[in-house]
């Protein structure tokens, strides 16, 4: 009705062509859906899955302090656990610096076929739930829509009167106290306007007027003759002309330019996007002057490097962190030289880093942290999430709603290319000493690899420099999904800066400083993850020592993408590069991060995928030690020698007595960290033997 479809869609025109055109269309094979989408201008927010409208609406106004975003919030989606936490996204406001929400919770009372809590718990119930919120409710409530829309006019005028004076005393007082924003609740019938009744059955104003109320037009003359009546009842011969256009005293109303709904900018985010200033990794490279240097702690590190863009975007205000209470837990912490945790509640003396206009976002809800996120970068914005390996499976359908939008904005030539969802995964599965089995779950690079392979891309940085080489080139990146899985603890440098780069730009490739095979291996040891990757060069120097005839290669991947063919995945490396690392007729022993068989299905169109051998997790956990989680799964630089031993084709019976040695292992370190509790020292302090003119 405002035109700004039409101007997007030329052939839907607004006349009565334009109108048929637009309802055959409507939720019909071919056209388009039935609800908000990606292909209609002004939505940010698909509503395919419920319980993300208002999250998504506080991650819209951060940073944009002259941007008021109202959120519809159906009685229904208001029972959902994302959406009941989310109310509580009024104390990460800084009402200065940031715009406001104004939340619209519509009460029609039903769900599918269920009344909704919400509106049956009364009304001095609901406004203790909503003040308990920190928000003023206005009621708004009636039958007669000539009524409730003068009721509704006044009080959204009330409701902006109210922001404008919180955002005005907020700037003069800057020391004041949070206040309670204000909210609207609309009562009104479910069905309302639509059949009262159906072949007898009450309908409006219950659970039967969901989605279809007449179900039987194309079958009942009943049914067809109630449609025409209820359509007439909205009188539509006075909203528009003979040739089916709205009639000038509608089209006085409509807002000019990007005023309209269908034409805000900050609806279609990557037109108001800049990119980020992001600094030279020189500075933050960890020093590798041989392979195995170190410790080095690659998120901490990580860390200064985000201090550092965080400080270099402080004018243009676009870039921010999000996790559930782990930016300091996953050694991120260097952030809070530059901004706080945003906090607009009580403070206490014992408190630190919080700030009311701080720009790490942290609240123990990984649903609310990807709303925030997603709102945040729909809009035109950068972000970075961190969380716990295991537990960012709380998110999966959010995922799959936000890889869904941008393939499909992906075949919109209007829709801009927004800053992509940058993901690293930490406190990941092979370093869980403490938390146990509960905390070990690398499953959500399954989750993710299942999506469109123009959207998703995961990496595996074995080491520092190429985590921050990697975190630089995701900054970067648009319209992706990006999973980096790296561990935060203490561990050794393979690489140091420029064959860091080097090897992040091509996503695998071999480490000719750990090889010895010379172009013809009789073993290709590959590993991707920085843990598979220790224990694959462990193995590399114990069966050096003992079998010094091997000739081996070692193989690491980066970019998990390019092991599927160039046919499957953008990244995917064509099949004459695959077999010359690979082999077409070696064995290969692949050490990876996560489920095993992952790497079976990325890899299974290729030349000798039967000669392919797999390591990884296979749900074996709990509270131990980290070399011990790694035995328990057969992940252990013993078991990789052993996988050597039997299937290099007539090594078994030469090296029997290695095997033999190569069991024994595993059996005094079962034996010492039941007595110790720590690792064999020759475990725990074990380096890559530092040869003399050795290259990085």
């Amino acid at each position: 009705m405002e035109g700004s479809y039409s101007e997007t869609y030329p052939d839907v025109s607004r006349d009565e062509a334009g109108m048929n055109r637009l309802f055959r269309q409507f939720s019909f094979p071919g056209g388009i859906p039935s609800h908000v989408a990606p292909d209609l201008p002004g939505s940010i927010h698909e509503g395919g899955e419920l319980g993300y409208s208002l999250s998504h609406a506080y991650g819209a106004v951060l940073d944009n302090p002259d941007l008021i975003v109202a959120c519809v919030i159906g009685d229904g989606e208001a029972e959902t656990g994302p959406l009941a936490a989310s109310w509580h996204s009024n104390k990460f406001i800084d009402p200065r610096t940031d715009g406001a929400v104004l939340p619209i919770l519509h009460l029609n009372g039903y769900k599918i076929a269920n009344p909704t809590v919400l509106a049956r718990i009364g009304d001095d119930e609901l406004n203790s739930l909503l003040e308990g919120y920190g928000y003023r409710p206005y009621l708004v409530s009636g039958d007669d829509p000539e009524i409730v829309h003068q009721q509704l006019a006044a009080t959204l005028d009330r409701a902006l009167d109210d922001i404008a004076d919180i955002q005005y005393e907020a700037k003069a007082e800057p020391d004041a106290p949070r206040r309670d924003w204000p909210m609207i609740v609309l009562r009104t019938p479910k069905g309302w306007t639509g059949p009262h009744e159906v072949d007898g059955v009450l309908v409006e104003g219950t659970w039967r007027a969901h989605q279809v109320p007449l179900a039987g037009v194309r079958t009942s003359p009943e049914h067809l003759a109630q449609l025409e009546t209820w359509l007439r009842s909205y009188r539509p011969e006075e909203l528009f002309d003979d040739e089916g256009r709205p009639v000038p005293r509608l089209l006085d109303l409509v807002p000019e330019g990007d005023r309209r709904m269908g034409s805000n900018p900050h609806a279609n985010g990557g037109l108001l996007s800049r990119d980020l200033k992001l600094p030279d990794l020189a500075e933050y490279a960890a020093e590798v002057p041989h392979p195995g240097a170190g410790p080095h702690e690659p998120t901490r590190t990580l860390g200064r490097y985000l201090r550092d863009v965080m400080r270099a975007n402080e004018d243009q205000r676009n870039f921010r962190v999000f996790g559930p209470d782990e930016t300091s837990s996953n050694r991120l912490e260097a952030l809070y030289e530059v901004t706080g945790k945003a906090w607009n509640a009580g403070v206490l003396p014992t408190d630190e880093h919080l700030a009311v206009d701080g720009r790490v976002m942290e609240i123990l809800s990984e649903h609310t942290c990807q709303g925030w996120l997603e709102g945040y970068l729909l809009t035109g914005r950068h972000g970075w999430f961190s969380c716990y390996e295991a537990f960012v499976h709380i998110v999966d359908s959010m995922v799959n709603q936000h890889a869904k939008w941008l393939k499909v904005t992906s075949k919109l030539p209007w829709r801009r290319p927004i800053p992509s969802l940058n993901y690293l995964l930490t406190s990941h599965v092979w370093r869980q000493d403490h938390n146990g089995f509960s905390h070990q779950d690398p499953g959500f690079i399954d989750h993710v690899v299942n999506k469109k392979a123009e959207v998703i891309r995961v990496y595996l940085p074995p080491d520092t420099n190429t985590l921050l080489s990697t975190a630089k080139h995701c900054l970067a990146s648009h319209d992706y999904i990006n999973v980096i899985v790296a561990g935060k603890q203490p561990q050794e440098s393979w690489l140091d800066q420029e064959a860091a780069e080097l090897h992040c730009a091509r996503g695998l490739g071999v480490w000719p400083w750990a090889s010895n095979d010379d172009g013809e291996p009789d073993v290709v040891m590959a590993c991707a993850g920085d843990v598979p990757t220790l224990e694959t060069l462990a193995a590399v120097t114990l069966l050096r020592e003992h079998l010094p005839e091997l000739r081996i290669r070692v193989v690491n991947v980066v970019d998990l993408m390019r092991l599927q063919p160039a046919a499957e995945h953008p990244h995917g490396l064509p099949d004459p590069e695959y077999d010359a690392l690979f082999t077409t007729d070696k064995p290969v022993i692949f050490a990876y991060h996560g489920y095993p068989w992952l790497i079976h299905r990325l890899t299974y169109r290729r030349a000798g995928h039967e000669n392919l051998h797999v390591r990884g997790y296979k749900e074996e956990g709990t509270t131990t030690t980290p070399f011990d989680m790694v035995v328990r799964n057969d992940l252990d630089r013993f078991h990789l020698a052993m996988d050597v031993i039997d299937r290099v084709p007539g090594l078994a019976q030469h090296a029997v007595e290695f095997r033999q040695w190569l069991i024994d292992q595993r059996t005094r370190h079962h034996a010492y960290i039941l007595e110790h509790g720590d690792d064999l020292p020759e475990i725990r302090d074990w380096h890559w033997p530092v040869q003399e003119g050795t290259p990085s």
